[in-house]
């Protein structure tokens, strides 16, 4: 028996001013989207409206379409930029007195660029005539774009004729089509922000990317204010929880209102903003010469970028050529006046200056795009953006630009959920194309290289200097150019776990034995000599360490244990050390607790050495200090 769900999706009307948006939506819902003053006064819509149409399924699901009505106008055309930022289904609207008309083109266009994938075209007023010759000049114009095979529905809001036909279109469209993936990373792009007597603070907006609930604590971005939300509701209703493609209403009565407007973001996560971009930039192959908006878009402009419901003013830097001609590609750096909380593979819209014309559109590909790198980043960046939705293509692309990136950031700021990205990471590391820690993922050249250069500055610190232990850790890291203590780590570790230890601050071979070059074993046989003739009161340090020779000798029997030191001018031959240490126990235990003449008269020895090595025997816990005299633990 099949489980009866409701869908959500979000519908936006598209199309020329005048066409019968408003009226066709108020047909379909009863509800009228135009709510301004203005609105009605001019019969226009200059603001986005929203309304729902409840539907059901072939197989008995429930849809549930919130329809965002935008405007035709062009000079309200960012309003309707605003408004398709986020929807499944396009319901592009056609009178049939006046048919194809350059804002509709312009509306194709922008839909294009969004990624828009599936429409339905209402032919409104088909009562005035002319219907087949106009369906005829639609399927024409659609023709060789994604939309190329959208119904074409003859609809009359005068007469009543065609509605119910729409609705069953609708219908079909939405039951074949998948919902928005909720992918566990919320975003509500707020295109009103407002305040309600006794409610506080209220934002609307289209939710993508994941759920909301009642209680729940956001994030406002750019600001990065912290709220909580008091209550939902989708279209007047009260709710607990909203998922993607719901039209969305949020009560957050601890927030002021100053602090949030349209165009921010809520998040239920800290999506760090930015104020650049990488992204691929594509002008339409449709804009003709006569038009304003098919002028090469040249390097060094200054724009507008149209991203979820914000407008911000941008610099665009194209790094593949001059300037970019209707039906190009390229990938370009954009500089934002104000930053905005962008993903990979969200899409964009790019209007010039004067904001008249809709000029461009384009996938972002890197959405902290501060800096750009080479030559094999462009050709990464390149290859990635011929499949933006391939998450293997992704992250590998992602690691490979970067070298290494932390596990934990990898891709956050994308549509793909975390549980896809660590499957990716599986699979690529079984491909053998990156090498994956507990903390990060490396590129599979970029750590055969690290570890190469690793490995070869071990050997020559072994050749150079045989007497040392190893490299030290702070100089292998330093040569290595500093990389992140977690990267830095993580090489050592996959080092010792092979043919390499760690010795306190350095690192070697396990088959690294510290030794003398021949030319200073002399030196140390006169040092051992010196150390013996009066085995507990050897000469003092400063004796010893004449020249850089010998000082270079006591440092390696110092680092192999062989030498103690107890002071910084008193040193002992570990073998002398551990019999001293021996006498004096023997000592204390037989004649109870001594003092430091005591036993430096018993021993022997000098002061010079006996108080340090005395203070050493106490740190280590061999003797006890009680007033002058020494006693054992």
């Amino acid at each position: 028996m099949h489980e009866v769900t409701t869908r959500h999706f979000i519908i936006a009307t598209a199309g020329h001013v005048d066409h019968g948006k408003s009226a066709l939506v108020k047909a379909l819902t009863g509800t009228d989207p135009d709510r301004l003053p203005e609105e009605k006064r001019r019969q226009i819509t200059i603001d986005l409206g929203f309304a729902e149409l409840n539907l059901t399924a072939p197989s008995g699901d429930k849809i549930h379409a919130g329809i965002v009505d935008v405007p035709g106008h062009e000079d309200f055309v960012r309003n309707m930029i605003a408004g398709v930022g986020s929807i499944d289904l396009a319901l592009l609207v056609i009178a049939a007195d006046d048919g194809w008309m350059p804002q509709t083109e312009e509306h194709l266009q922008i839909l294009t660029y969004l990624g828009v994938q599936r429409a339905v075209i209402a032919l409104a007023k088909s009562d005035l005539g002319k219907v087949e010759r106009v369906t005829e000049q639609i399927l024409t114009r659609l023709r060789e774009t994604v939309l190329a095979k959208s119904p074409v529905i003859p609809t009359s809001v005068r007469t009543g004729e065609g509605i119910e036909n729409l609705k069953k279109t609708l219908v079909l469209e939405l039951a074949t089509m998948p919902t928005q993936r909720d992918f566990g990373k919320s975003r509500l792009f707020v295109d009103r922000a407002f305040t309600l007597r006794g409610v506080g603070t209220v934002v609307t907006g289209t939710l993508t990317g994941g759920r909301l609930h009642r209680g729940q604590s956001i994030s406002v971005q750019p600001q990065n204010v912290r709220a909580r939300i008091r209550s939902i509701q989708s279209h007047g209703v009260e709710i607990d929880s909203a998922q993607p493609s719901m039209r969305t209403a949020l009560s957050l009565p601890d927030l002021p209102i100053n602090q949030v407007k349209r165009g921010d973001v809520i998040t239920d996560t800290n999506f760090a903003p930015t104020s650049a971009l990488i992204a691929q930039v594509e002008k339409s192959p449709r804009l003709t010469a006569k038009e304003p908006g098919a002028r090469p878009l040249k390097n060094g402009s200054s724009v507008y970028l149209h991203h979820g419901t914000s407008r911000v003013a941008a610099r665009i830097t194209l790094l593949e050529k001059n300037e970019l001609e209707p039906g190009q590609k390229t990938i370009a750096h954009l500089k934002l006046a104000s930053p905005v909380v962008a993903f990979v593979g969200d899409r964009f819209v790019i209007r010039d200056a004067s904001e008249q014309n809709t000029i461009a559109g384009g996938v972002v590909l890197d959405p902290d795009g501060a800096s750009f790198r080479d030559a094999l980043d462009l050709r990464l960046l390149s290859m990635w953006a011929t499949a933006p939705d391939d998450i293997d293509l992704c992250v590998r692309s992602e690691i490979a630009r970067r070298g290494f990136v932390p596990r934990k950031t990898l891709l956050n700021k994308s549509h793909f959920s975390a549980a896809e990205i660590s499957e990716a990471l599986m699979r690529l590391q079984q491909d053998n194309e990156i090498v994956l820690f507990e903390e990060i993922a490396a590129d599979r050249e970029f750590w055969r290289m690290l570890r190469n250069q690793a490995i070869a500055l071990i050997d020559n610190a072994h050749k150079q200097k045989p007497e040392r232990p190893g490299l030290d850790l702070s100089e292998l890291r330093s040569v290595l150019c500093d990389q992140p203590e977690n990267v830095f780590e993580a090489l050592v570790t996959e080092l010792c776990a092979n043919d390499f230890v760690r010795k306190g601050s350095a690192i070697a071979r396990i088959s690294h034995q510290p030794m003398l070059p021949a030319k200073l074993q002399p030196v140390e046989r006169k040092i051992r000599e010196a150390l013996s003739q009066k085995p507990f009161d050897p000469p003092p340090r400063r004796e010893i360490e004449v020249d850089r020779g010998s000082q270079h000798v006591l440092r390696f029997l110092i680092e192999r244990d062989e030498v103690i030191e107890l002071g910084s001018d008193a040193i002992l031959l570990r073998k002398n050390f551990e019999r001293m240490r021996a006498r004096i126990i023997e000592f204390i235990s037989k004649n109870g607790p001594a003092t430091v003449s005591e036993l430096r008269q018993a021993l022997e020895s000098s002061r010079r050495i006996m108080v340090p090595l005395l203070e050493k025997l106490d740190r280590e816990g061999f003797t006890r200090r009680m007033g002058d005299k020494r006693s054992l633990p």
